[in-house]
């Protein structure tokens, strides 16, 4: 049975999800268990690093990143990018059963539409062309139309980074986001150019001393370094709540524009295929703000209040009072204090 460049890069992508969706679970267990054993990783402790099933997360984190960057190199981005928010309801999911953060009913739409959504995106996913080549992806790369995109993004990116960010950047979150979503479509452009490299080295073609190697390298660690950058900024001004999903929604937007002009994704598909494709990404982006709207009403305990965690729930004794909290996310936010 032949599989489909498509078909592997799908496996990849959920596999991917998988791994990472997991990798949450499997850290905040670890550092619940390294902060009723030390001191908090919120506050400067690393007795996380002596716990195992903090460093079990890690491991499934670095696998499901791999197998993402994979699936890149098989399947188009309009396929591969849209598919980790699955990396999300499966954190959603495990979190409700094993950390006893409860998924409220807005939280349940929201996971079944990013579900139907991702359904919809599959089926009408278009065949890409995979490149053979660094060549033909350098061809690609100086085409008119991507040209024309990547002095269009690099000028609104100098824009933010030269007048926005100074007058607006502690004010308005877009800034921040936009500096690191542009830059984000090259990054996915190049990790594919670098997949497509280091395929051809290990089947014996030798890329190390091509050019457009280096380069799109170069490229991918500089836009990396950048988006890292302005995230933490926008995570440091603004509520990680409207951060994530406002994040999520663009930095896919632009993946998917870049890679439909660079790689024509879309080329040759039917008006009615590329429709269904765009109704089942605003789904997934629907279910993604709901998701995220329910994890912002979650109750968060106040300074002064004691807490722990007994291995199943977080508890809490607050003004005499005891409480049972069934938010864990403080605990990566909070020091643990006591009112005089």
């Amino acid at each position: 049975m032949v599989i489909s460049d498509n078909t592997r890069g799908l496996i990849l992508a959920i596999s991917s999800s998988l791994f990472i969706g997991t990798s949450f679970i499997l850290k905040k267990k670890g550092l619940k268990r390294a902060a009723a054993a030390g001191t908090r990783a919120g506050v400067g402790g690393y007795a996380y690093l002596l716990e195992p099933l903090w460093w079990t997360g890690m491991i499934s984190m670095i696998v499901g990143e791999v197998a993402n960057f994979v699936a890149y190199i098989y399947a188009p981005a309009v396929l591969v990018t849209p598919l980790g928010v699955l990396s999300i309801i499966i954190s959603a999911i495990l979190a409700h059963f094993l950390l006893k953060e409860r998924l409220q009913r807005l939280g349940v739409l929201g996971c079944i539409s990013c579900i139907v959504g991702s359904v919809v995106i599959v089926i009408h996913a278009p065949q890409e062309n995979m490149p053979a080549s660094l060549e033909e992806i350098w061809i690609l790369a100086t085409q008119p139309a991507f040209l024309a995109y990547v002095a269009a993004t690099l000028s609104m990116v100098l824009a933010l980074i030269l007048h926005f960010e100074p007058r607006y950047g502690q004010t308005n979150i877009l800034v921040y986001l936009g500096i690191c979503s542009l830059m984000g479509s090259f990054t996915i452009v190049s990790i594919k150019a670098i997949g497509i490299a280091i395929k051809l080295t290990l089947e014996g073609i030798s890329q190390v001393a091509y050019p457009p190697t280096w380069f799109f390298l170069s490229v991918a660690v500089i836009c990396v370094i950048t988006q890292l950058n302005y995230l933490n900024k926008a995570l440091d001004t603004f509520n990680t709540a409207i951060v994530s999903p406002l994040y999520y929604v663009m930095f896919t937007t632009m993946t998917i524009i870049a890679s439909a002009i660079m790689f024509k994704d879309w080329a040759g598909q039917s008006a009615s295929d590329i429709i269904s494709a765009i109704c089942g990404f605003i789904t997934v982006l629907s279910g993604t703000v709901m998701l995220h709207v329910t994890r912002e009403q979650e109750p968060v305990p106040l300074p002064g209040t004691v807490t722990w965690y007994d291995g199943e729930q977080i508890k809490a004794i607050e003004d005499g009072h005891y409480i049972l909290l069934h938010d864990s996310e403080y605990l990566d936010s909070y020091s643990v204090s006591t009112k005089n």
